[in-house]
C-alpha cells in the first residue's frame, strides 16, 4: 500500500513539474500572450521658432482683419493676444479593444499602436497644438490607467517651454454606452481632464453599462478564437496578446456599487449606467472634467429612432455637457431631416416602416423590395410577394442596427442607399437625425413647465482615429491607415459576416442574437465607404498653456472644422463671443471673419524628419506631414443658421431648424472673408433664437467624399453602387478621392430676449 502511495505521489509530482514547465516555457515563448506597454517616445519637441512662426502669422491676418483679439495679460503684465489652436480631443491606442482588433494582420492592421506613437505623430506628422488621449474605459485595467497617466505626462514633459509649450496633452477616456433599444441608448462620451497629477485625474476610467460590458468581461476572449493563430501562424503572438489583453480586463473585480466613487479601491472595474450616474462619480471624487458627446447620428450602433431628448431629463445632467463633437472620422451629425429611419410606439417597443420620401430611401423598405423581387423570381404570385415584402419591412424595422440580416444572404450593393442621408454633408453612416446637433439645440425639455431645460454647448470636432494618429485631415491620403478603413482579409469577410442561405422570406432578428454576434451584426462592408479623415478641435485661447486651453474650452470658446485648419472668428458687436449668452431686446450685430486653410507641399519639413528620424517618420507619417505652403485656399460662402428653441412641448422642430437662414457669398482674393449680420425678426418675435455658422472652402478632394458613389436616375433614386470597399475589393491604393467643400463650425451664441418666456 506504502509503494502504490508512493509511486501516486512521484506520478503527481512529475506530472505537476511537466505541466509547470510547459506552463513557464509557454510563458516564455509568449504563448500566453504578453502585456502591450506604452511605448517609447522619441521626438523632441519642435523648435520655439517654428511655433513662434505660427503665433506671428495668426497675428498678422487679426491685423489684416480688423480683429480685436487682447484677452488677458502675460505674467509680466504685457498685453496677450488670443490664438486660434487646433487640436484633437478624441484619440485611441491598441488599448482600446476595437483598435487592437483592427490592429491585427487578419484585419489587415499595421501592429500595436501604443500612446508613444499618438505624441510622435501629434507632435511631428499633424503638427497639433493640443490633443488627448480617449481609450475605451470598457478594456481598461489599473496598470493601462497608469502606463496611460505616465505616458502622457512623458509626452508633456517634452514641451517644457513654459507659457508657449509646442503641443499639450490631456488624459481623458471614452464612455462607451450602447442600448439596445432608443430609450435605453446614451451614446458615447470622451471625458477630459485637466491636470495630470493624480489626485486631479478619475481613480479609474469609467465604463458604460450594458450589452458592450458584458459581452466583453463575460466573453471577450471569443472576439478572437484561438483559431485565429492557427489560421494566420507567422503572426501567431497578436492574437495570443490580444486574448490576455481581453482576459486581463476581465479579471479585474467590479466596484461596490452603492459605495460613492472617492471611497472606492483604485483597483477595481468601476460602471456607470446613465450619463447622470457618470457625472455623479466625477463629482464624488471632487472633478469637474469635459465631458463631450460624440457620433450621436452614427447609426453603426444607434438604435433606430433614437432622439436627443432623454438627455434633457434632470436625471441625465445635461448641463455637464459642455461641447458636442460635430464630426468625426464617422462623418457629420450637424444636420437635422425631418425623415425617419422607423416609426416607433414607446408603449409596446415596435416599430413599423415607413414609406421612402425622394429624399430618403428606409433600409427596412429596401429589405421589402428585395424580398419582393426574390419571391417575384422563384414564380410566386403579386399577392404573396406583397405579404412577404410587408413582412419583411416588419422584420427589418424592428432588427434596428441588424436590419440588414433579416434578409439572408444579401450583397451589399443590394441596399443601395437604403438609411443614408443623401443630402447632408459628409454624413455618418445610416443617419440619425433625431440625434444630430441641430434637433437637440432645437429641444427643450417641459418637465418643469416654468423653467424647462435645453442644451448650451459649444462645438468641436476630432478624429477618433483608432491608430493613435491625432488630426489625420491634414492631407487626405493613404485610406487605409487615415480612417478606419479596416482592411479584412477576404477569406474571413463569410466567417465575421455570413450572409445566410438566399430566399425569399425574411426572418426576424432579436437583441440577443445582435448582442450575440457583436461587430457581426453591424454594417462594418457598407461602412467602409463613410470613414473619412476626421475632423479637428479649434479654440480660441489667451495662450498656449494647459490652463489657457482647458479654460477656453470650459467656456465654450471652440469650433469644429472638418479637418482643414479655417481660422474663423464670430461675435457680437458688443463683445459677445462664440459658445456665449447673451440677454437683449433687439438684435445684435454679429460678425463673421473667417480665412481659409493652407494649401500643403508634399512631404514633411526638416524639423519632423530630423526629430522622428527616417524609419519612424515612414511608420508613423508616411512621409507626408503637416507641410503649409505659404498660399492659402479661399472661403467661397459663410452660411448662417438660425435655431429658435421650443417654447412648447408641441411645436414641430423642423419648423424651428433654418438651416442656410443666410448665406453670404464671398470675395476672397487670398486673405479671407468677412461680413456682419442683425435678425429683423428677433425684435418682434419675443423668443429665444440661437446662431451659428460655415465658413465653406473652396472644393479640395478628400477621402470617401462620395460616400456610395451612386449612380442615380434623374428622380434622385440610387440605381447601383461603386462601393469604396475597406477590403482587397478595392485597391489598397485607391484613396476613393472626390471634391468636398471642408468647413468650419462655430460655436453658437445663444440670444434670450429680455421679454422672451424662457431662457
Amino acid at each position: 500500500m506504502l509503494t502504490l502511495i508512493r509511486q501516486t505521489c512521484i506520478a503527481l509530482a512529475v506530472t505537476f513539474v511537466a505541466v509547470a514547465g510547459a506552463y513557464l516555457l509557454a510563458a516564455q515563448q509568449g504563448w500566453l500572450g504578453q502585456d502591450r506597454g506604452p511605448g517609447e517616445i522619441v521626438g523632441a519637441a519642435r523648435s520655439d521658432i517654428l511655433v513662434q512662426a505660427r503665433v506671428d502669422e495668426q497675428k498678422a491676418i487679426a491685423q489684416a482683419l480688423q480683429i480685436s483679439r487682447g484677452a488677458g495679460k502675460s505674467e509680466a503684465g504685457a498685453p496677450k493676444d488670443k490664438q486660434i489652436l487646433f487640436g484633437d480631443l478624441h484619440v485611441h491606442t491598441t488599448n482600446s479593444t476595437d483598435a487592437f482588433l483592427w490592429s491585427l494582420p487578419i484585419y489587415g492592421g499595421e501592429g500595436s499602436h501604443p500612446l508613444a506613437d499618438a505624441c510622435d505623430y501629434a507632435r511631428h506628422c499633424s503638427a497639433l497644438d493640443f490633443w488627448s488621449i480617449t481609450d475605451h474605459a470598457e478594456a481598461s485595467t489599473p496598470k493601462r490607467w497608469e502606463d496611460t497617466k505616465q505616458s502622457i505626462r512623458a509626452c508633456n514633459a517634452q514641451s517644457s517651454n513654459g507659457e508657449s509649450p509646442d503641443m499639450v496633452s490631456f488624459v481623458g477616456f471614452e464612455w462607451t454606452q450602447v442600448g439596445a433599444r432608443p430609450e435605453q441608448h446614451y451614446g458615447h462620451k470622451n471625458v477630459i481632464f485637466k491636470d495630470l497629477e493624480d489626485a486631479k485625474l478619475a481613480k479609474r476610467p469609467i465604463a458604460s453599462g450594458g450589452v458592450t460590458v458584458d459581452a466583453l468581461r463575460t466573453n471577450g476572449k471569443s472576439l478572437v478564437p484561438l483559431g485565429l493563430a492557427a489560421l494566420d501562424f507567422e503572426n501567431r503572438q497578436d492574437y495570443y496578446d490580444i486574448r490576455t489583453f481581453l482576459d486581463q480586463a476581465a479579471k479585474v473585480p467590479l466596484c461596490a456599487p452603492d459605495v460613492p466613487a472617492n471611497e472606492l479601491p483604485d483597483a477595481c472595474f468601476e460602471i456607470a449606467d446613465t450619463p447622470g450616474l457618470l457625472v455623479k462619480s466625477l463629482e464624488q471624487q471632487n472633478l469637474d472634467p469635459l465631458i463631450i458627446p460624440h457620433g450621436t447620428s452614427w447609426g453603426f450602433y444607434t438604435p433606430t429612432a433614437t432622439t436627443f431628448d432623454k438627455h434633457l431629463k434632470a436625471e441625465n445632467r445635461p448641463e455637464a455637457m459642455q461641447l458636442i463633437e460635430v464630426m468625426s472620422g464617422h462623418g457629420n451629425s450637424e444636420e437635422y431631416r425631418d425623415w425617419r429611419s422607423v416609426a416607433y410606439d414607446e408603449k409596446t417597443g415596435l416599430a413599423s416602416c415607413p414609406a421612402p420620401t425622394a429624399s430618403y430611401l428606409p433600409s427596412c423598405w429596401q429589405a421589402g423590395e428585395i424580398i419582393k423581387k426574390r419571391c417575384l423570381a422563384d414564380g410566386e404570385s403579386q399577392e404573396l410577394c406583397e405579404v412577404r415584402a410587408s413582412q419583411a419591412r416588419a422584420n427589418a424595422a424592428n432588427g434596428s442596427v441588424a436590419a440588414h440580416l433579416t434578409v439572408p444572404g444579401t450583397q451589399i450593393e443590394e441596399w443601395l442607399d437604403a438609411g443614408q442621408c443623401k443630402d447632408c454633408f459628409l454624413p455618418s453612416f445610416g443617419y440619425r437625425p433625431g440625434n444630430s446637433m441641430q434637433y437637440a439645440l432645437a429641444i427643450r425639455n417641459f418637465d418643469n413647465p416654468e423653467a424647462p431645460t435645453r442644451l448650451n454647448w459649444g462645438v468641436i470636432a476630432s478624429s477618433d482615429n483608432h491608430r493613435a494618429r491625432p488630426g489625420t485631415g491634414y492631407k487626405d491620403i493613404d485610406r487605409l491607415r487615415n480612417t478606419e478603413a479596416v482592411r479584412l482579409r477576404q477569406e474571413l469577410v463569410e466567417r465575421i459576416y455570413p450572409k445566410g442561405e438566399k430566399t425569399s422570406v425574411s426572418q426576424p432578428i432579436n437583441q440577443d442574437t445582435v448582442a450575440e454576434r457583436g461587430f457581426g451584426a453591424t454594417e462594418l462592408e457598407r461602412q467602409a465607404s463613410f470613414w473619412t479623415t476626421g475632423g479637428l478641435a479649434a479654440v480660441h485661447s489667451q495662450g498656449r498653456t494647459r490652463e489657457e486651453i482647458f479654460a477656453a474650452m470650459k467656456a465654450r470658446e471652440t469650433y469644429g472644422t472638418s479637418g482643414a485648419r479655417i481660422l474663423l472668428w464670430f461675435n457680437t458687436k458688443a463683445g459677445t463671443k462664440m459658445g456665449s449668452t447673451t440677454k437683449t431686446s433687439k438684435s445684435p450685430v454679429f460678425e463673421v471673419k473667417a480665412v481659409g486653410a493652407h494649401k500643403q507641399k508634399p512631404g514633411c519639413p526638416e524639423d519632423a524628419a530630423s526629430a522622428l528620424g527616417a524609419d519612424r517618420l515612414q511608420k508613423l507619417c508616411a512621409n507626408e506631414c503637416f507641410n503649409p505652403s505659404e498660399e492659402r485656399l479661399k472661403i467661397t460662402r459663410i452660411e448662417v443658421i438660425r435655431i429658435r428653441p421650443q417654447t412648447s412641448a408641441n411645436e414641430e422642430v423642423a419648423d424651428l431648424i433654418e438651416d442656410k437662414w443666410k448665406t453670404h457669398q464671398c470675395k476672397d482674393t487670398g486673405d479671407g472673408c468677412s461680413f456682419t449680420f442683425t435678425d429683423p425678426e428677433f425684435a418682434k418675435a419675443k423668443r429665444m433664437a440661437t446662431y451659428y455658422v460655415r465658413a465653406i472652402q473652396e472644393p479640395t478632394k478628400k477621402i470617401n467624399a462620395d460616400n456610395l458613389r451612386c449612380t442615380y436616375d434623374d428622380k434622385g433614386n440610387c440605381l447601383k453602387l461603386n462601393i469604396c470597399y475597406g477590403d482587397e475589393r478595392t485597391d489598397a491604393s485607391d484613396d476613393c478621392l472626390a471634391p468636398v467643400e471642408e468647413r468650419a463650425w462655430s460655436s453658437p451664441i445663444y440670444v434670450e430676449h429680455s421679454h422672451g418666456k424662457f431662457k
